[in-house]
C-alpha cells in the first residue's frame, strides 16, 4: 500500500543543536506580526522560505515564490543548509503538556510516494480550500522543495513500536527546538538500513490517514502530475518505457505518527455561530428539543460522561447563564434524520451531526457558501468563543468533544471527509527541523 523511503534531508549547519531561533510554527497559523518577529529574531528562520516577502502573483517581479527560490538556493550555496550525506528516516519527538499531563509524541519524518486520493492509499479526512492550494502549489513549483511536511497517521504493524523508538533515542540528538508554547522538539537520524527496513515493513499493507496538511499533500499530487506531463507528455506515465519511479517529484515529505500511540493527542475544535437575523434563545432551544435531550446548568464533566458514538455537545447560549448539554435522543434514527448521502459512520460524528441538524437547518450555514461561513468562528479555546457570545459577536458557542481515531479512520476509509476544523492535532509540527529538496 503506502510506500515510504529514506531521503537526504537538508538541515541547518549549526554548531549548536538548539535551533529554536531557526524553527517556526506551520505557515497557516502565523499572523503577519508573528512571521515578522520570527524573521527579526533570525534572518535564517524557516518563515523566510515558507512565507517569503513579495506579492502572491507569479507575474509580479520579485514575488514571494521567486524570492523563496532564490533564498533556498543561496542558503544551500552559502552553507546555511547542509545536505545529509546518506539517506535517513528522521525521528522527531515532541514533549508537551496538556491539562497538566505530560506527553511525548513521536513521528517518523520520511518521504512518501505520492498517490491520488482515489487510489485509497493516502486518505484525507477534511476538505481543502482552493486559495490555499494555489499558494502552496506556486511555492513548490517555483522552489522545487518541501519546506514543511504533511502530518500522517498509520497503524503500526507489530508490537515493537516503543522498543524501536527507545532504541533510536539512545543515539545523539541531531537538533532540538523549543517553541513559544514550551513544546520541545528533538530530532534523531535513523541511518541504519535494518532499522529503516523495519519502519518500512511496519507500513506494509497499511494506509496513511492525513491528520494535518491536506493542502500540502494535494499540492504534491498536482506537482507530481505536472512533472509527469512535462517529462512524458501524460499524467498516466507509470507504465511507459523509461518511467522513473524514483524521481523526486514522485514523493513528498511526510511525518508519520502511530494511530495506536496513547501519546497522540487530538483536541476538539469548538465553534460559534451568529444568526442571520434576530436571535431568539427560547425559540432556538425549543427547536433543538425536537431531536436533542437538553440539560440546563451542565458542565464539561457531564459532556465527558456521555457515551461516545451518541452525538453530544455543550452550548453557551446568548442571554442565558451556564451551559446547556445537548444529547441526541435515544430514539432518533440518525440515518433518517440526516438526509444527505453519507455513511452511518459520518453521521455519528459530533461535528457532522451538528452541521446537518443544527448549523444548516437552524442557522443557514452552508459549508459550500462562503457568505454564510462569515458568521462562523472556530477556536480550540472555548473561553474565546464564550466571550464572543457574551459580547454579542456570536449567539451560540458549541463546546465539542475530540474526534476518536476510530471515527477518523472509518470516515476516511468510506471515502468521505468530515466538516472542516473537526480535528486539532496538538502540537503542530515545527518547520525548519529538516527540509527536502527536489533537485
Amino acid at each position: 500500500m503506502a510506500r515510504i523511503e529514506a531521503f537526504r534531508g537538508y538541515r541547518y549547519a549549526s554548531d549548536d543543536a538548539d535551533i529554536s531561533s531557526l524553527c517556526a510554527p506551520p505557515y497557516d497559523v502565523l499572523s503577519q506580526e508573528q512571521r515578522d518577529a520570527l524573521e527579526a529574531g533570525n534572518a535564517h528562520n524557516a518563515v523566510v522560505l515558507e512565507l517569503a516577502p513579495g506579492a502572491l502573483d507569479l507575474e509580479t517581479p520579485r514575488n514571494r515564490y521567486v524570492t523563496a527560490a532564490a533564498t533556498w538556493e543561496a542558503w544551500k550555496r552559502d552553507g546555511v543548509l547542509v545536505r545529509d550525506e546518506q539517506p535517513c528516516i528522521y525521528l522527531l519527538e515532541q514533549c508537551f503538556e496538556v491539562e497538566g499531563a505530560q506527553h511525548r509524541r513521536s513521528v517518523f519524518i520520511c518521504q512518501v510516494q505520492v498517490r491520488p486520493f482515489a487510489d485509497k492509499v493516502v486518505l484525507p479526512h477534511e476538505l481543502t480550500l482552493p486559495k490555499a492550494l494555489g499558494d502552496r502549489y506556486r511555492l513548490i513549483s517555483t522552489t522545487h522543495a518541501n519546506f514543511s511536511s504533511v502530518f500522517g497517521l498509520f497503524n503500526w504493524n507489530g508490537d515493537d513500536y516503543q522498543h524501536l523508538i527507545d532504541g533510536i533515542k539512545e543515539g545523539p540528538v541531531a537538533a532540538c527546538a523549543t517553541d513559544a508554547d514550551g513544546v520541545v522538539s528533538r530530532l534523531w537520524l535513523v541511518q541504519d538500513e535494518a532499522l529503516i527496513h523495519r519502519i518500512q515493513e511496519a507500513l506494509d499493507g497499511e494506509c496513511i490517514f492525513i491528520a494535518d496538511g491536506h493542502h500540502r499533500y494535494t499540492t504534491a499530487v498536482a506537482y507530481r502530475d505536472a512533472a509527469r506531463q512535462a517529462r512524458y507528455g501524460t499524467v498516466d506515465a507509470q507504465d511507459l518505457p523509461g518511467f522513473d519511479a524514483e524521481a523526486d517529484s514522485e514523493y513528498t515529505l511526510i511525518s508519520l505518527a502511530n494511530m495506536r500511540d496513547p501519546q497522540l493527542v487530538v483536541l476538539p475544535y469548538h465553534r460559534a455561530v451568529k444568526a442571520a437575523g434576530a436571535f431568539d434563545a427560547a425559540a432556538f432551544l425549543a427547536r433543538m428539543g425536537g431531536l436533542f435531550e437538553l440539560e440546563m446548568g451542565a458542565t464539561q464533566e457531564d459532556l465527558d460522561a456521555c457515551e461516545r458514538g451518541r452525538v453530544a455537545f455543550l452550548m453557551k447560549v446568548a442571554g442565558m447563564d451556564g451551559l446547556v448539554l445537548a444529547r441526541i435522543k435515544a430514539d432518533v434514527d440518525l440515518d433518517a434524520a440526516i438526509t444527505s448521502e453519507h455513511s452511518p459512520a459520518w453521521k455519528r460524528v459530533d461535528y457532522a451531526a451538528l452541521q446537518e441538524l443544527v448549523l444548516g437547518p437552524i442557522f443557514g450555514i452552508d459549508p459550500r457558501d462562503a457568505g454564510t461561513l462569515t458568521r462562523m468562528a472556530y477556536s480550540k479555546r472555548v473561553e474565546d468563543l464564550d466571550a464572543r457570545v457574551a459580547s454579542g459577536e456570536s449567539d451560540v458557542a458549541f463546546h465539542m468533544r475530540p474526534i476518536m481515531m476510530e471515527q477518523l479512520q472509518d470516515v476516511s476509509l468510506s471515502g468521505e471527509t468530515m466538516p472542516q476544523k473537526s480535528t486539532y492535532f496538538y502540537p503542530k509540527l515545527p518547520s525548519g527541523m529538516v527540509y527536502r529538496g527536489m533537485e
